[in-house]
Formats: structure tokens, sequence, C-alpha cells
């Protein structure tokens, strides 16, 4: 997306952003992201910035985890998949009501938690995509990265958040 980003494993999370980035983006993750001790540091960082915060796949269940949510088992989905989103929500400004989008999982979350609306859903999962009341954290059950749809989805991230 022609910004310039820094990679941290979760053992490096800085306590604080101290002004030095306008977004956080989570990715996926092999560690269960249910797991609130192994993303504590993580999690504290997320929920106290100022910045707006962007989950991918496990991202989006870490976020949903750390508003109360809790995830279930599912059957393993890999591969291509159609989702429906809702095209008021300015994340989703540069594509259609139905995305094509790639999935890889087998966690899935059957409701936003308390304060978090789901914005996406599919045939195969009743929450696509979350986003906080406040608007700042959003997340995707999706990999964006490897799609066309996906990638403008990002694209709607990095224009209308930062």
């Amino acid at each position: 997306m022609g910004s310039r980003t820094d990679t941290v494993d979760t053992a490096s999370v800085p306590s604080r952003l101290q002004g030095r980035y306008q977004a956080i983006v989570l990715s996926g993750t092999k560690v269960r992201a249910h797991d609130r001790e192994h993303y504590g540091s993580l999690i504290d960082l997320v929920m106290t910035a100022d910045v707006p915060v962007l989950g991918i796949c496990g991202g989006m269940q870490i976020l949903a985890v750390a508003g109360g949510g809790s995830l279930s088992q599912g059957p393993q989905r890999v591969g291509r998949s159609e989702v429906q989103v809702d095209t008021e929500e300015p994340l989703f400004a540069h594509v259609r009501p139905t995305v094509t989008l790639f999935q890889r999982h087998t966690l899935y979350l059957r409701r936003a938690p308390r304060g978090f609306r789901v914005i996406g859903r599919s045939e195969h999962a009743p929450v696509e995509f979350i986003r906080s009341d406040d608007g700042r954290l959003v997340g995707s059950q999706a990999h964006l990265e490897y799609r066309t749809d996906g990638r403008e989805i990002l694209r709607g991230f990095t224009r209308f958040y930062l």
C-alpha cells in the first residue's frame, strides 16, 4: 500500500506507541488467538493505543477475545470464499457488496463481542468482519493480502483510517 512498516513479534511489542505509528495491523497467527496470557502485552497496547487497528484472521480473533468475545472450533476452510459486506462502511468503499476473499482457519467468532458490530458475513461464518462502536478497531476473518478484493479492502483501510 506504499506505507513504511515495521514488523514486530509478540515478544517485542512496545508498551506504548509514543507517536511513532499511524496504525497497527495484527496479522494472522499460528498460536491460538484465545491465549490471553501469550498476547497480554499486545492486547494492552491495542486496547489503549490512540491509532486505528486492523486485525486480519488471528488478528481479528485477538481483537474479539480482547473485547470479551469467544471463539469456537469449526470446519477447516481453505481457499476462496464469498463474503457479503456492509458497503456503507468506509472500509468497503472500493468493493462490491459481495467480495471474494481467501480463508484459512478452523476457529470462528460466532457473534460480535460487546462494543463491536458485524460488518461482513458469509454462508460459512456469521462474523467475517467486525468494527468497534468507536470505529477504531476493525477485523477481518479472511486473509486480505491474497486476493484483489482483499487488497482493495486494505486500500480502504489506508485511505479512510490513515
